[in-house]
């Protein structure tokens, strides 16, 4: 099952954050019916084989691999690519020169500068020639906004050409602030709204990262116009999951 990107540029998305690497709880995320599952490679220890097993498991059932990639880095943005992510997602973006970096890395020439070469992406060179021309368009290249920085020059960004959308990232976001993991403060907030205001003149994608998703901040960010929606991520899903089950025999048997 091929996945599309339409599914993720025409319609509200939702997506998942995976830091394990695990290819098994990659495709059980997809089959879940995720739209987008993102290896995060800023934050975790996924190394390159891993994600190229990780991306083989999300594709076969039929949800979008992406990656955020641990810098903005032509090499780091070309070799996920090359691995088969069909988007990026790139952090610690602050103005339209950093942005236009890293469309550049993900685009080949003349748009870009990506590095041509035979690769899991193109199925070893089997579709090479069909990947390289459409490979431009259906690349998706999301900029992280975490910086006081980032909300100021938001338009520009949002102006570079092959700019697919923004990614709030709260917690940097709060520390750049001065508020350091108060997501609801209303400095945080504030800029959030900024962000989401520029991504509606823009029409491009506007981003949010529900780290502990509930029916409550996940129904506010669809009612706000969030249509790029990162809902918790493996490790939480385990972490919360465990300790769900843990209260109610702890309830029901009386241990502690």
């Amino acid at each position: 099952m091929v996945p599309k990107i339409s599914k993720i540029l025409t319609n509200i998305s939702y997506g998942t954050w995976i830091q394990s690497g695990s290819p098994t709880i990659g495709e059980i995320l997809a089959y879940a019916g995720f739209d987008w599952v993102c290896a995060d490679m800023e934050h975790s220890d996924i190394d390159w084989n891993n994600l190229t097993n990780l991306v083989r498991a999300v594709k076969r059932n039929g949800a979008i691999p992406m990656v955020r990639v641990c810098n903005n880095d032509v090499i780091a943005i070309r070799k996920s690519l090359d691995c088969g992510a069909m988007g990026v997602i790139v952090p610690m973006i602050n103005n339209a020169e950093e942005a236009q970096k890293a469309v550049k890395a993900a685009k080949y020439p003349p748009e870009g500068i990506r590095g041509f070469a035979f690769c899991h992406a193109n199925e070893w060179g089997e579709e090479f020639d069909e990947y390289v021309k459409t490979a431009n368009d259906s690349i998706i290249v999301i900029a992280m906004v975490e910086t006081r920085e980032a909300v100021e020059n938001i338009d520009s960004i949002l102006e570079t050409e092959g700019i697919n959308g923004i990614l709030i990232g709260l917690y940097d976001l709060s520390g750049s602030f001065g508020v350091p993991g108060q997501i609801s403060h209303h400095l945080v907030t504030e800029a959030k709204n900024k962000v989401l205001a520029a991504c509606n003149r823009h029409k491009k994608l506007a981003g949010q990262h529900i780290v502990k998703p509930d029916r409550e901040c996940i129904s506010l960010a669809v009612k706000q116009g969030y249509n790029f929606l990162a809902i918790g991520m493996d490790t939480v899903f385990v972490s919360e999951g465990s300790k769900n089950v843990l209260n109610i025999l702890r309830q029901e048997t009386g241990m502690k």
